[in-house]
């Protein structure tokens, strides 16, 4: 049966500045907010977390320190991708070293593999570190996308365990789900979609939102996981303008604006990435009202 622990709702942390330095003191405390909110996971290091422009020192040092805040209270899925293949197995070598429970790995960007590229590429990965492995599928940022039969090609190596779906495309969803079998575990990483996400089989998401509304999320993944699909649905009509909201300009900039305008961290990001426009800071803070973050 699949494994559950790595359920629910892992948000995708930001990775705090100040002065442009990794702000470490702010991001013990974002992690604590979010186990404090009722999250079921952490995930350092991703898309989100500016992983792009991090030193390798930073991106391992990041890791560690939620690794270190969480103290095993939730599961932390170390981000580890890259679009060399050595690289991406030195980063998962590191995740395991220093604790993290599961490595989240992108799909070669830039390189653009083919399917058998794509699959050679984790399969090394599988074979060089024995830590569970999460696909990360995002063909918007990669420009490249991961087959359900290569996946499903994939589900039986014994370290890669599961996906995170940031396609949207719900119908691939149920056929990933039959192809992949039972104990595929199935994350999505679209915060719009992920209503329809868990009601085609999925496990939960890795999101951008939670690092805004831990509380409003975990209540929405909980409600899901339960089978209170009426529940689900009223706590999702309440983030939904969140979600879009937090899309109004180049990710995360009018994330980190509201974690700002909450006295939690400082809004800077680094190029070439700058700081949310006027008019998605407007767009921000009323949507921040709608979900009934204060």
């Amino acid at each position: 049966m699949t494994d559950l622990s790595f359920r629910g709702v892992l948000p995708a942390l930001v990775t705090p500045f100040r002065n442009g330095r990794v702000d470490e003191a702010a991001f013990v405390a974002l992690v604590e907010r979010q186990i404090d909110g009722g999250v079921h996971g952490l995930v350092p290091v991703g898309t989100t977390g500016e992983t792009a422009t991090l030193s390798h020192e930073e991106h391992r040092r990041v890791v560690e320190l939620c690794v270190q805040t969480a103290r095993g209270r939730v599961p932390v899925i170390a981000g580890a991708g890259s679009n060399s293949t050595e690289e991406a197995i030195e980063l998962v070598r590191h995740a395991k070293a220093i604790g993290a429970d599961a490595a989240l790995v992108v799909t070669p960007y830039y390189n653009r593999p083919n399917q058998e590229g794509h699959y050679a590429h984790f399969a090394a990965i599988n074979d060089a570190v024995q830590l569970p492995v999460f696909v990360y599928n995002v063909p918007s940022r990669t420009s490249t996308d991961i087959s359900n039969e290569t996946l499903a090609r994939l589900a039986k190596l014994p370290n890669i365990i599961g996906i995170k779906d940031a396609t949207g495309d719900l119908t691939r969803a149920s056929f990933q789900r039959l192809m992949c079998g039972e104990d595929w575990i199935m994350l999505s990483g679209d915060d719009p979609t992920a209503l329809g996400y868990m009601a085609h089989g999925g496990h939960g998401c890795i999101s951008v939102t939670a690092n805004v509304a831990p509380e409003q999320c975990s209540a929405f993944y909980d409600a899901a996981l339960s089978g209170d699909w009426a529940g689900a649905l009223q706590a999702q009509d309440r983030l939904i303008t969140l979600h879009k909201a937090l899309f109004s300009d180049s990710s995360p900039a009018p994330t980190k604006y509201a974690l700002a305008h909450l006295g939690l961290c400082t809004d800077e990001v680094r190029l070439p990435l700058v700081a949310a426009s006027e008019a998605s800071r407007r767009e921000v803070l009323q949507a921040m009202k709608d979900a009934g973050v204060a």
